[in-house]
């Protein structure tokens, strides 16, 4: 019988270490709340991050400047947010494309991630000021300004400022 236990713990031990723990934040947005996983954004974007960087030729160019994110009115944070993943729904994810499978499975996993928090945060009904919706708009004349393909291979290298913010987020609560 002790043996039969010692063993049982032993098999335990092993699965939790082979389980990937799942990781949700909740993200407090102003007047509401969404449960975000960044670990498993975090898991799906190291997957295809250098494959992302390797096809960025524009080096000087950014479209997402840290300085954006942390220049976020108080109260506006969830307007912010709702539409920065708009952005990367409508016009990042769309035109991504990567030519290995296992690079399009993660940015489609990415892509469907945002798309969930997108419905989620819809339901906040986030109010935006004029200086928000302007911000966002200088996003977009900088992504227009490069050409499609290499626009979107741009935002998605500059996903790593997204999650460090959405990490941020989470770590307020």
């Amino acid at each position: 019988m002790k043996m039969l236990l010692s063993c049982s713990l032993s098999l335990l031990l092993v699965l939790s270490c082979l389980s990937e723990p799942v990781e949700s934040r909740t993200l407090h947005l102003d007047s509401c709340s969404v449960n975000v996983h960044t670990h498993e954004l975090r898991k799906y974007y190291s997957t295809i991050r250098s494959d992302v960087l390797a096809g960025d030729n524009e080096i000087g160019v950014k479209l997402l400047d840290k300085s954006l994110i942390k220049d976020v009115q108080e109260g506006q944070t969830c307007c912010f947010l709702h539409l920065l993943l708009r952005f990367y729904v409508e016009r990042v994810f769309s035109n991504y494309a990567s030519s290995e499978p296992q690079q399009q499975r993660c940015s489609s996993a990415l892509a469907n991630a945002f798309v969930s928090i997108r419905r989620d945060i819809h339901k906040c009904h986030c109010h935006c000021r004029e200086e928000t919706q302007r911000t966002i708009d200088s996003l977009h004349v900088a992504f227009i300004k490069l050409q499609i393909n290499q626009a979107a291979q741009k935002a998605m290298g500059e996903l790593d400022t997204v999650l460090e913010w959405l990490e941020g987020l989470g770590q307020k609560t």
